[in-house]
């Protein structure tokens, strides 16, 4: 009698005491149980692409979201942040604090603090990046010149004419940088120029508004 299966095509599994292989099963033993045909796996796949279409654009968002936090990051650490021209412009002398107490303290000489007091300033800066120059105009033409580049060393004077070096950095927006003998900083608050020099406790603050 011919065979019924082929080498290439196993038995079905049969239900009796006898295996596939035509051996006695061991008792207990139940038939294995068949295998799930691949199109079974389809509902699986249909829902995590459901779900994956459902929350892209969610992905895409929070994508969008990070690009833009590290571009602001990136900003944040560019040395021209504070404003290319922020500093820019012409200001004239509108009012101080510790004037008497603050000169005194750095030992200027008396000619010296009466031509200041109340003096109508007119300081001129102009910026490009990190590169400043810095002009004070005195009444009776007397003008003072400082031109420097953020985080270099540079030649500067003070308003008594003394000469030093000094390297003028930026800080949270503020020009800073130690004179001879006091620390001073400059910077745009609501439109105006405020620079603020502290020696010895003693903190001098003088307001200049924008002329030009």
């Amino acid at each position: 009698m011919a065979a019924i299966f082929s080498a290439a095509s196993p038995p079905p599994p049969s239900s009796s005491g006898i295996d596939n292989h035509g051996l006695p099963r061991p008792p207990g033993r139940e038939s294995p149980p068949p295998r799930r045909a691949s199109g079974s796996l389809l509902p699986c796949l249909q829902l995590c692409q459901s779900v994956l279409q459902r929350n892209s654009r969610w992905i895409q968002c929070m994508i969008c979201g990070l690009k833009e936090i590290r571009f602001a990051a990136i900003l944040l650490h560019q040395p021209h942040h504070q404003g290319n021209m922020a500093f820019t412009g012409k200001y004239e002398f509108e009012g101080d604090e510790n004037y008497e107490d603050f000169v005194k303290k750095i030992g200027l000489p008396s000619d010296k603090i009466e031509m200041g007091r109340n003096c109508k300033i007119v300081t001129e800066v102009v910026q490009n990046g990190n590169d400043f120059t810095w002009t004070q105009h005195f009444p009776g033409g007397h003008t003072t010149t400082n031109t420097f580049t953020i985080g270099k060393e540079a030649d500067m004077e003070t308003m008594g004419g003394k000469k030093f070096k000094a390297t003028v950095k930026m800080e949270d927006g503020k020009i800073v940088a130690d004179f001879p003998n006091y620390h001073h900083t400059a910077e745009i608050c609501g439109g105006k120029l405020v620079e603020t020099s502290t020696t010895s406790g003693v903190v001098y603050k003088r307001t200049s508004k924008r002329i030009a």
